[in-house]
Parts: structure tokens; sequence; C-alpha cells
């Protein structure tokens, strides 16, 4: 009885070395649902937690202090996790700061308040960003035109832009659809709303929107950006002085020779490109490279470079993944032609063999913007009326993860400059 008193006593008093931290493993191993770890990850911080980001450590894994709420919230939804013992904490933070290794431990502060721009009756599944965080659990709110030219973006800390025309040519799909009632209507509602906010012309209503995001960023903003909109934001930016619509889209002619009036200094991530004048064609430059893809869909991929985690951890907190290799997809804006990317741009993924740039980042004044080229991850050409990506199936998909990377983003840490 003494022995086992004495047992019972060392336990109790031992028992907390033994379970003090929680490692949500992200390594393609040790997770089976890398996409609501995300979610688990920005709950924690809702709930004023400080999480640690171990880049380049299993797949990019996160450490929380252990609490019997976030391994219920893991077990409810799902996802992967492992007890740590102080000791093992310890070693693990101990090895990812040594300068032999490739590894960092990025400090996660707060949960970023998240806006997605958006049009009222957007479905859901027209959106790849929209659809993760809705399955990771993070919540975001919903803006347009309207809430932008209100200054609505300083209540934000991160944006993401769903696939808009910003250049006031309803997307290219004049050819095609210009009789569908869903173009027809989508062309009436633009029109009203911009007339609404004191606007002649979609095309100068969309400027104005993209001239606000601009400033959003400068001022300290983080940007995300999918398919259509990466390149139709840069080029309504770039043709910020200039008409370059043609009459079926503003209903007057665009301005003669406008190509040379391009302003490249006024764009994000691309200088020196075409713009595609046909209305015809469903294109808005060479940007994009869709056109000029010459590659099977069987070996359609991408590869994510590698940076260093403790001398650019931005840009490695960008590409965790549990694989370095990402499965391609299409998009209206697929990849970016190399040959019009900025000198100051990074890029994140490419494709050596098309000799194009699917996911590029780059600083803008005090933000940052993140370009990710395609439509869906996991839906390879996804069409108007296809159905919607069920997610469930696709719970470690490494082209979702690179989304949720750039959601976490400004949760890390910012260090202070030296003086």
């Amino acid at each position: 009885m003494k022995k086992i008193l004495l047992y019972l006593a060392f336990w109790l008093l031992s028992a907390p070395s033994f379970a003090s931290y929680l490692l949500i493993p992200m390594d393609a191993e040790g997770q089976k649902n890398h996409l609501k770890a995300y979610g688990i990850t920005y709950w924690s911080l809702e709930k004023q937690l400080t999480v640690k980001w171990l880049l380049n450590y299993r797949g990019g894994s996160f450490l929380l202090p252990d609490a019997p709420e976030i391994r219920q919230e893991c077990t409810i939804r799902g996802v992967s996790f492992e007890i740590l013992s102080n000791a093992k904490t310890e070693a693990i933070l101990q090895g990812i700061s040594s300068p032999s290794q490739n590894q960092e431990a990025i400090i996660l502060e707060k949960a970023p308040k998240i806006a997605v721009y958006a049009p009222n009756g957007n479905l859901p599944w027209d959106d790849a960003v929209t659809m993760v965080l809705t399955y990771a659990e993070i919540p975001y709110k919903t803006i347009y035109d309207e809430e932008v030219l209100n200054d609505a973006l300083l209540l934000f800390d991160w944006l993401h832009l769903h696939h808009e025309d910003f250049t006031g040519q309803y997307g290219k799909f004049y050819r095609s659809f210009k009789a569908a009632p869903w173009y027809v209507k989508n062309k009436r509602d633009l029109e009203a709303l911009a007339q609404k906010l004191g606007y002649t012309k979609v095309s100068e209503e969309k400027r104005a929107v993209a001239l606000k995001i601009r400033d959003y960023v400068v001022g300290g903003g983080f940007m995300f950006a999918m398919c259509s909109a990466t390149d139709s934001f840069d080029i309504a930016l770039a043709a910020s002085e200039v008409d370059i619509c043609e009459p079926m889209f503003d209903g007057d002619p665009s301005d003669a020779n406008y190509q040379a009036q391009l302003n490249y200094k006024n764009t994000f991530a691309f200088k020196d490109f075409t713009l595609e004048r046909s209305p015809n064609v469903y294109e808005f430059s060479d940007i994009d490279m869709t056109r000029k893809r010459k590659i099977k869909k069987e070996l359609d991929y991408f590869s994510l470079m590698q940076f260093s985690a403790k001398w650019d951890p931005i840009a490695t907190m960008l590409c965790q993944n549990h694989t370095t290799l990402v499965k391609g997809f299409m998009g209206q804006t697929t990849s970016f032609n190399r040959k019009t990317l900025k000198a100051t741009v990074l890029v994140l993924g490419e494709n050596k063999t098309n000799s194009e740039a699917r996911y590029i980042h780059g600083i803008k004044g005090k933000g940052f913007f993140t370009f990710y080229g395609g439509h869906d991850p996991e839906d390879y050409q996804h069409r108007i009326g296809d159905p919607k990506t069920e997610l469930d199936l696709h719970p470690t998909s490494p082209g979702y993860r690179l989304i949720l990377n750039n959601v976490l983003f400004p949760a890390a840490k910012k260090k202070k400059q030296k003086t």
C-alpha cells in the first residue's frame, strides 16, 4: 500500500509535465484533416491563446497549449493531435532553433478579421476561398462595392478578391453568353449599382473600387486574389486614366491606342503586358498562360519553392505543405507569364516545364498581396453550372492548404524594426 501511495503521489506531481502542449501535426502521415486543422488554429486564436506555427516541421505543424476544450474541439472536427510533455516540447523547439535546421517557430497572436469581396447572391461554391473558409469553420464577412467605397475595408485584416472583373468587361463572357439570362441580369445589376454609387459606367465604378483596394493594401492590408481577380485587378490599375472597354461593355468606344497609355507603375505584380482587344476572346491579356499551355491533365503539377525559414519566414509560411508538388488546375486566369512579372514579385510556385508562375507574392507599401492562378484546386476545369466541390472528399488538399496559409498570415507576430 505504501508503494502504491508513493507511486500515485509521484504520478500526480509529474502529470503536468506529461501533458502540457498539443501538437497539431501537418505532415501527410500524421494529419487526417489538414484543412480543418487551420480552423482549430483560428479557433484557438479567437480564444486569445498563443499558437506557434512550426515552419518546415512536419509539414508546418501547430503547437498549442494543452486544454481539454481544444482536445474536444479537435475530436469533434476530426483533426489529429498529439499530446506533448514539457520536455518533449522543449526538445522540439530547441531542434527547430538550431542554425543547422531550415525551420522556425512563428508566434501567431491574433485571429485576423476576414473579408471576402463578392457580389450579393453569389453561390458559395463559385469560389474556392469561400468554400474552404466555410469547411474549416473560419468566420468571414462578405462585402462588395458599396462597402469598399465607404471604407469598410479598414475594419478587416485580410481581404480575398472573388473571381471579379475589375476592367468592367463583365468577365469577357460576351461571345458565348451575351444572350444568357444570367449574363443579361448580371450586366443590368452592375449597371444599376454603378448608377446608385454615382458613376455613369461600370468600368469607372470598378476602377474606383480597385483604387480603394490598392489604398487598403498600401496602408498595411493583406490581399489574396485568385483566377481573374488577379490580372483584371492590375489591368484596372494600369488603365486608371484610359478607357479600354468596347461599346458593348460601356456604351462608347475605347480610347484610341489605349495600349500605349497603360501605366505599369500603378500595378502590383505585372508589367509590359499586352491587352486582348477583341470582345469575342475570353481573355484579358497575355499575362495569363491558359491558351499557351501545352500540358496534359495527368502531368499538370506545379512545384512549391523552398525558402529559408529563419531568413525568409513570410515566403516559407505561405508555402507550408505536406508536399512540394501540387496538382495544377485551370481557370479563366490559370497561371502567369513570367515575362510579365515585375522584378519585385516573388514566385512561390511554378511549373518550370511550361515556364509559368502559379503562385506569387509581393509587398505594396506597408501591405502584402498574393496572387494564385486557377479557379478550384480540386476541380481541374471548372465550368459555369458545374456542381460544387465537396471538400469532405479532399480534407488533405495541398492546393487548398495554400489558401489557408494566406488566411493565417496576418496572425503572425510582427518583428520589431531595428532603430
